[in-house]
This record gives structure tokens, C-alpha cells and sequence, in this order.
């Protein structure tokens, strides 16, 4: 029977969120900041609504901050943002956790709302077999339009893109899969698992707090 584990990346592996470091380390402390500010409004009922809100007001900042950029130079660059971030910000018991599936011979992917370009990275780093994030757009020229390419990698995007990703293994069975998560953003990718895990922080107050907690002790179906 085979077995799949996919993990969220920001506030599950890691501590905190990602994107908004990143775009500052790619286009600097005060450029961010300012674009931040001008999309304040938006940006704040994306927190509160989450959902086409959220996804609408993420590709605004993007758009600022990102476009005419050279996707080769920014790739070169959100490596050596996401080697850093990964350094001090692993969150520990989610780690173990992928590190018993990987021992266990089961498929990992990471599957996230960040940037795909080092979502791989982070998958790379930790021996995971796929990696699924929010891809961007780019022009004839290799150029950043700013603009995602398809969906941000959120909710039912996040559940289309692990059916597709275990479509294309061409598995012999419908897969087992462990899922972990910390947010709204996660709960579909929740629901599709045969078994999931809340990897928040909040506990009976969290977004997931129908689902089990993700204990220090892996689980003993495997």
C-alpha cells in the first residue's frame, strides 16, 4: 500500500511565515515596507477574510515588488534566502515527524502557498520527493510578470495540486496519506487525508482544532 505525507511549509515545518522575509531579502527592507503600506487595506482583509481576498491581495504585493525582475537572478537569490530561513526557523517535532515517514519508505511532498521556486529548495534540503507551491508568471523574455501562473497553491488549489502530483506517481492503489497543516489555508488538504494532523501553535483556539494535535510520538499506523 502506498504511502504519501504531505506537509505545509510555513508555521508547520517552519516557524512563521516566509513570504513576506523573502520579499525582502529580494527586493530590500524599504521597497517592501512602502509596498505593504500603499496595500495596507487590502492586504488586512485578506488576513481577515483569508481566502480570494487573500490570494488577491498576495499577487498585488508581488505585482510592486516583483515585476521585470529576472527569474533566473530571483531563483539564485530565494536560494540563499530559504537556506538561511531554514537554519534558525525548522520547527523540530514536524521535522521528526517527516524524517519517520522518509525512514518508513513513505513519499513526502511539501505542499505550500510560497513561492515554488524555493519550496523545491526546501524539499531538496530536507529528502523530500516533491515539492508544490505558488508558481509565478513570467514574460517571453524571462522576466517576473509579478502575476501568479495559475492559483495560489491555498486551499482547494493546495487539494488539486497533491491529486494531481499523486495522479501523475501512477500509483497501483489509491495511496494512504498522512496531511499536516497549521491554518485555514490547510483545512482541504485536511479533509482529503486519510489521516491528518494540526500542526498549530493555537490548539482548541486554532483553525484545525477538529483534528488531531501532531504529537512528539510518531503515530503506529504507518
Amino acid at each position: 500500500m502506498p504511502v504519501v505525507a504531505a506537509f505545509d511549509l510555513d508555521g508547520t515545518l517552519t516557524e512563521g511565515g516566509s513570504v513576506f522575509r523573502w520579499l525582502r531579502w529580494i527586493a530590500g527592507a524599504r521597497r517592501t515596507y512602502l509596498a505593504a503600506l500603499r496595500l495596507a487595506v487590502p492586504l488586512t482583509v485578506g488576513a481577515v477574510r483569508s481566502g480570494r481576498a487573500a490570494d488577491n491581495a498576495k499577487e498585488r504585493l508581488f505585482l510592486a515588488l516583483l515585476a521585470g525582475r529576472s527569474e533566473a537572478e530571483v531563483i539564485e537569490h530565494s536560494r540563499a534566502f530559504i537556506l538561511e530561513h531554514l537554519g534558525g526557523r525548522l520547527r523540530p517535532r514536524t521535522l521528526a515527524r517527516l524524517r519517520w515517514h522518509l525512514e518508513a519508505g513513505h513519499e513526502v511532498v511539501i505542499v505550500s502557498a510560497s513561492p515554488e521556486m524555493y519550496v523545491t529548495v526546501v524539499a531538496e534540503q530536507l529528502g523530500a520527493h516533491g515539492a508544490l507551491g505558488t508558481r509565478l508568471a513570467t514574460d517571453p523574455l524571462g522576466f517576473l510578470t509579478g502575476g501568479y501562473l495559475g492559483r495560489n497553491c491555498r486551499g482547494s488549489e493546495k487539494m488539486r495540486r497533491i491529486n494531481e502530483w499523486m495522479a501523475e506517481r501512477h500509483y497501483p492503489v489509491e495511496p494512504v496519506v498522512y496531511a499536516y497543516g497549521n491554518s485555514r489555508g490547510d483545512r482541504r488538504l485536511l479533509r482529503l487525508a486519510t489521516y491528518p494532523f494540526n500542526a498549530g501553535k493555537m490548539g482548541r483556539l486554532g483553525a484545525l482544532r477538529r483534528y488531531p494535535r501532531l504529537s512528539s510520538e510518531p503515530p503506529t499506523t504507518a
